[in-house]
């Protein structure tokens, strides 16, 4: 069992207002099987005792008893005697839950629901994959490096921390955004999968325990998996509950620390200025690593908008590493990323990856720098772009899908849809039969819940957004008139 376990007032606190339901004890049930499916509530974690539960909610202990007992019925708890109880899931779940050790297959998931099932199919709309095309200046970035390039030609091509010219333009970005960073500070690697792995590799151990957010990018899951971590996952779909995160990294003894603040990938949220000082405040009283992910921190759909500080500024010990990219904002074929680190961390990540890839492509590099010299015109319209389709998408779904929920986001690229039936991937399924694939909320996390939640990216035209909702309605009204589907029945 976890060591993991929740108070009562923090359990009454993630309940919120329960419907005044009759029985209430099946109302408080249904509330807390809820936390447990869109992941607010991990697996496995103890939960408070009846008597303590039920004082901070206000009710009898007979009540909390009640619905104690009805979780257990339908599975969603587990209890064992002078153990307590903690939370599960039921068998029909769990065979779609993947273990968070290295004995998981690698990229089950995605052979499942990436690009390996997305074939060149004449017609077939891609809503799995999250990158826009190239920005119009492109080109002209492109002719500018290659005219660039035979002032790199005269020696080894290799640079293992990358060019200096664009690790100065990285650290200046860094500064202007109030974090002072020099070149020496950065690592330029070959796209942010790439510096994350890199980071992992070198800073975790096999068996270590690492925090995830539920839901998060898929492919840091599997790199982690790939290592043998133990995964430690915190629930997001609400936004940072920086108290229960403090809690889940002292009691899982967690080590290093992997956090989406920007535009979270899949959900959207931007996490505020309050809640990133403390999540480094915690990290710092856990000893832990704090790897923060800002593959989306330059998509706000305002440009002129506020911007809320990097995590790295609320840093004074060097715990927060940052991992950047180009591929969200300038184009997913420049395989370029970076690491922000301490000098001394970005020393070691040097020689690490060395064995590996050596060095990123220089002409990669170089169009990306000539990009960062003209970023505000390349964010200016990556900004319309995306805001047209994520209105255009939001339209479609009110229309063809109004039981569905979404919170419109501020950034990004993508909305994270929560139906109201667990069926996002026998919804997956029936929408690539019908020409169209999305990616079921499953995938998004460590241990099998979000079934009612599917990730739709808005980086398509919108007359293609508008025919993938209509393809997408017409599957997810197959599914729901579909029986539900039951355990089979063991013969031996």
């Amino acid at each position: 069992m976890s060591t993991r376990y929740v108070s009562g007032q923090q359990l009454a606190r993630l309940l919120g207002e329960i419907p005044p339901e009759r029985p209430f004890y099946a109302a408080l049930a249904r509330a807390v099987r809820a936390l447990v499916l869109d992941g607010r509530l991990p697996l496995r974690i103890r939960l408070p005792a009846e008597r303590d539960l039920a004082a901070a909610l206000g009710v009898s202990r007979t009540t909390v008893t009640a619905a104690y007992d009805r979780l257990r019925d339908e599975g969603y708890v587990e209890s064992r005697q002078g153990a307590g109880s903690w939370t599960a899931l039921p068998p029909t779940n769990m065979a779609m839950v993947p273990s968070d050790r290295a004995d998981a297959r690698p990229g089950a998931d995605r052979e499942r629901f990436g690009r390996a099932h997305a074939p060149d199919t004449p017609g077939l709309i891609d809503l799995g994959c999250a990158t826009p095309a190239a920005p119009a200046v492109f080109e002209e970035a492109v002719a500018a490096a290659v005219a660039e390039l035979p002032r790199h030609t005269g020696g080894p091509g290799y640079e293992p921390a990358g060019l200096a010219g664009l690790r100065e333009l990285i650290a200046a970005r860094y500064a202007e955004r109030g974090v002072p960073t020099r070149p020496d500070q950065i690592v330029v690697t070959t796209g942010a999968q790439h510096a994350f792995t890199l980071l992992t590799q070198t800073m975790v151990e096999p068996g270590a325990p690492v925090m995830v957010e539920r839901p998060t990018y898929p492919h840091a899951l599997s790199a982690l998996r790939r290592l043998g971590a133990r995964l430690v996952p915190v629930g997001v779909n609400e936004g940072w509950d920086v108290e229960l995160i403090a809690g889940s990294m002292r009691q899982a003894a967690v080590r290093v620390a992997y956090t989406i603040p920007d535009f979270h990938n899949p959900t959207g949220l931007n996490m505020a200025a309050d809640d990133r000082a403390a999540l480094v405040e915690a990290a710092r009283h856990a000893d832990a690593l704090l790897v923060a992910d800002e593959t989306f921190a330059e998509l706000a759909h305002d440009p002129a908008a506020p911007r809320v500080p990097p995590m790295a500024a609320f840093d004074t010990g060097g715990r927060v590493v940052t991992v950047g990219s180009a591929s969200k904002l300038m184009w997913g074929g420049l395989r370029v990323g970076w690491i922000r680190a301490t000098a001394p961390l970005a020393r070691r990540l040097t020689v690490a990856r060395e064995p590996l890839d050596i060095a990123s492509p220089v002409v990669d590099q170089l169009i990306v720098r000539e990009l960062l010299l003209r970023v505000e015109e390349v964010r200016a319209q990556r900004a319309a772009d995306l805001l047209r389709g994520r209105d255009v998408l939001a339209a479609a779904l009110r229309e063809r899908l109004p039981s569905w929920d979404f919170v419109l986001p501020e950034g990004g690229m993508s909305v994270w849809a929560r139906m109201e039936a667990p069926v996002a991937t026998a919804l997956s399924e029936a929408a690539q039969r019908r020409g169209v694939r999305v990616v079921p909320g499953p995938v998004f996390g460590a241990d099998g819940v979000l079934e009612d939640y599917v990730r739709l990216p808005y980086v398509l035209p919108p007359d293609t957004l508008r025919e993938a909702v209509a393809r997408l309605a017409a599957a997810y009204q197959e599914v729901r008139a579909a029986p539900a589907a039951r355990p089979l029945p063991a013969y031996v």
